[in-house]
């Protein structure tokens, strides 16, 4: 059996899940809250971060070492392709959204949104979610000038890329902070990011205490 511990407010977790439907893989989910993991989580992975993949008594901790993982293991449908130059592009920019946006724009807006309201009981600081959101116009220019040029993040083929930037951005869309119509090109791009099946589950997830945006789990927006 195939047991993936996560947290669906996660957008790494949400990568590795996104991956793992890619691959057509069969597997249980587990929900754990990021702020209040379990003891048994804790011991066996002490640094208290999700997504933890569980195999065969195999454990693998950490959304990089997951995504290697599943890539070098489940050789179909491979998602970190073509020569030399375009699989470390795609790395590139996973290294790009899974911690530069992270940082400059998650960690902001639904650090303060999520986290902060149901972790730490306190009100979010509008100051710190207006510099996530002004930061979040930066990176959606980048996306909205790359989809412009490419069908996707690494030229025509859909990669492991797209997915860790659609993982981070659906996280933003459900609480309604992405200004879609202000970024036509990255629009259509998230577009046929979400129209995918593997990302059917991912439309399908709800925090609890919030309600999804209205145009969340529509697909043609």
């Amino acid at each position: 059996m195939v047991l993936l511990v996560h947290s669906s407010i996660s957008p790494h977790c949400r990568k590795v899940r996104i991956l793992m439907a890619e691959k057509k893989m069969l597997y249980v989910l587990k929900e754990e809250t990021p702020w209040a993991l379990s003891k048994d989580i804790m011991k066996i992975n002490p640094s208290g971060e999700l997504p933890i993949f569980i195999y065969d008594g195999n454990i693998i901790a950490g959304n990089y070492a997951i995504c290697e993982f599943l890539e070098e293991t489940y050789t179909q449908n491979r998602l970190i392709v073509g020569d030399n130059k375009g699989r470390a592009e795609t790395r590139r920019l996973i290294d790009w959204f899974d911690n530069k946006f992270y940082r400059e724009v998650f960690q902001y807006v639904a650090g303060e949104k999520i986290y902060k309201r149901f972790a730490l009981k306190q009100p979010p600081e509008s100051k710190k979610i207006k510099v996530g959101i002004n930061n979040l116009h930066y990176h959606l220019e980048y996306i909205d000038w790359i989809a412009e040029r490419n069908n996707y993040l690494v030229g025509n083929d859909f990669s492991l890329a797209d997915i860790s930037a659609a993982a981070q951005l659906s996280v933003l869309d459900y609480l309604g902070d992405v200004p879609w119509d202000n970024y036509a090109n990255a629009k259509l791009w998230y577009s046929k990011i979400k129209s995918r099946p593997s990302f059917k589950e991912i439309l399908n997830d709800r925090i609890k205490g919030i309600y999804p945006s209205k145009q969340y789990a529509d697909l043609d927006f």
